[in-house]
């Protein structure tokens, strides 16, 4: 009698740095995972943009790779999991016209805050479930309307990340409910296409993609499926936004357990039992399926401001091989022996348009406190310190409305031992690593067992895979959290110091409204 062949699902997580193709065994210890990246791209001041094309390439090469490692098991599904809040304009053919315009680009920022001064604004955020931000699909598209004529009379279609991955693996152009709630076009009471929004951004319902369930099935397209190895008619489900995913991978989507992100951008969120739209302006919300949403905040500044630090000290590496260079989002042994607050220094860490919880893209980065003897190990320190110290307002603001317990927290910036003792010391919570570089992409796997009928509930889906990791615990000393305590006062102190000096009226301490 032939043995039962092991079945494998693939999580394919696709970030703003890079793209994960992780295979899991099913109800064995056996995964797999292959990792691509890409640049993000400047053309010009405040633009931040990636070739749609090259990202579907490196998300081919992965994929295959990761096939390929799988051995002998049956796939029996891909699960996608994306990067939210991009905008790509398409022609009736399909083709780009536009680069795929990421969540840091912040050329509408004038746009966000005309929206934020209308008199609807509330009732666009209490229907849309996000606050006017350049970050939106919905701001994004006044700009493109406003700015490149040409574009938008071409466009056809206008989609996000998610869809043109789910195009390129099924040839079906389509969204799903989670991305879609982080477009600022969602209606997320009736989960359709909101008019308020639509009339606000000129977009006509016909131009935006079916929003479907998270936990939809299609089937890969034939060509694509004989590329990467798999039979055509593979189910792929189209799955949800890499945030939401991140919880479920992590398992924080228990009352009081908070999911905790840190990859290019940060971001702390909490699972609810349906839509919760913030008054006050501070949260988003989004949802993970029809049921289970996630509100909280994401900064736009995570572990990416370490590879800027390396570029603006020249300490960037040189190209490998093939072409391409890849910075380690870490401190850095120099930076772990400066001491903690970096002997005065600070800082404020806001390169890309910030989000939560100010959701304020005019925010500029800057170093308070600088001395005659700090070097580029304070430098570096300081910036690290300062995402942490972000991350922990952002906490602040999620704490207020639904009380946080416990931390679990993923990225693979914690592969660093000093990224995880500065944000353990600053969140002072009780805080678990789990997942390494695959938890949003477990997540995403998670989420597809259920989408392809193999587990009843996501609880079920994960146990199925192995349980949400128990993670490795990570705890501050009390002197270091008393360190961070002190920082935050010496930021505000700071802050009144340069308000005196410069004569504004006011200066908001990061993180308060």
């Amino acid at each position: 009698m032939t043995p039962a062949r092991r079945k494998a699902i693939i999580g394919l997580d696709v970030g703003t740095s890079g793209v994960k193709a992780a295979s899991f065994g099913l109800g064995v210890p056996q995964r797999a995972i292959a990792i691509r990246h890409y640049p993000l791209l400047h053309p010009a001041p405040g633009q931040e943009v990636q070739d749609p094309n090259v990202i579907v390439a490196a998300a081919t090469a992965a994929l295959a790779e990761c096939v390929s490692s799988a051995g002998a098991a049956e796939v029996i599904g891909v699960s996608l999991s994306a990067a939210m809040h991009g905008l790509i304009a398409l022609d009736a053919e399909l083709q780009a016209l536009s680069p795929l315009v990421t969540w840091a680009d912040g050329r509408a920022a004038d746009v966000a805050a005309d929206l934020a001064s209308r008199p609807d604004a509330l009732d666009l955020q209490l229907a849309t479930g996000l606050p006017a931000h350049p970050m939106t699909p919905l701001a994004k598209a006044v700009w493109f309307r406003r700015h490149e004529p040409a574009t938008w009379q071409a466009a056809r279609w206008w989609v996000g990340l998610k869809d043109y991955l789910v195009l390129w693996l099924t040839g079906t152009l389509a969204t799903e409910v989670s991305s879609a709630s982080g477009t600022g076009l969602l209606d997320v009471t009736t989960r359709n296409w909101s008019p308020l929004a639509l009339a606000m951004s000129g977009i006509e319902v016909g131009q935006l993609p079916e929003i479907r369930a998270t936990t939809d099935v299609l089937a890969m397209d034939r060509r694509v499926a004989a590329t990467v190895g798999l039979p055509a008619g593979t189910p792929v489900a189209v799955g949800a936004g890499d945030g939401p995913s991140a919880n479920l991978g992590t398992g924080a989507i228990a009352p009081g357990v908070a999911g905790l992100s840190l990859g290019t951008s940060g971001a702390i969120r909490v699972a609810v039992d349906g839509p919760r739209p913030d008054r006050h302006g501070e949260l988003f919300c989004y949802a993970l399926t029809e049921q289970l949403w996630v509100t909280g905040g994401a900064i736009s500044n995570g572990a990416e401001i370490l590879r800027w630090a390396d570029r603006a000290f020249d300490h960037a590496p040189a190209p490998d091989a093939n072409g391409s260079v890849r910075v380690e989002a870490a401190p850095g042994p120099s930076a772990g022996s400066v001491a903690d607050s970096s002997e005065g220094l600070v800082m404020l860490p806001f390169l890309f348009p910030e989000r939560a919880p100010l959701w304020d893209g005019d925010l500029a980065g800057a170093y308070l406190g600088l001395r005659h003897h700090h070097g580029a190990s304070h430098l570096r320190r300081a910036a690290a310190e300062g995402v942490c110290l972000q991350m922990r307002f952002l906490l602040d603001r999620v704490d207020r409305r639904y009380p946080i317990t416990s931390v679990r927290a993923t990225g693979g910036a914690f592969a660093s031992p000093l990224w995880r003792g500065l944000m353990a010391a600053a969140l002072d919570r009780p805080m678990v690593v789990v997942g390494g570089e695959d938890g949003t992409a477990l997540g995403a796997a998670a989420l597809g067992l259920s989408a392809v009928g193999a587990a009843a509930s996501l609880d079920a889906a994960l146990e199925l895979l192995g349980g949400a990791p128990a993670g490795l615990p990570v705890a501050a000393p009390p002197e270091q959290v008393a360190v961070f305590a002190e920082q935050r006062h010496h930021i505000t102190r700071l802050l009144q110091a340069l308000d005196r000096t410069v004569g504004a009226e006011t200066v908001q301490r990061p993180g308060e409204p």
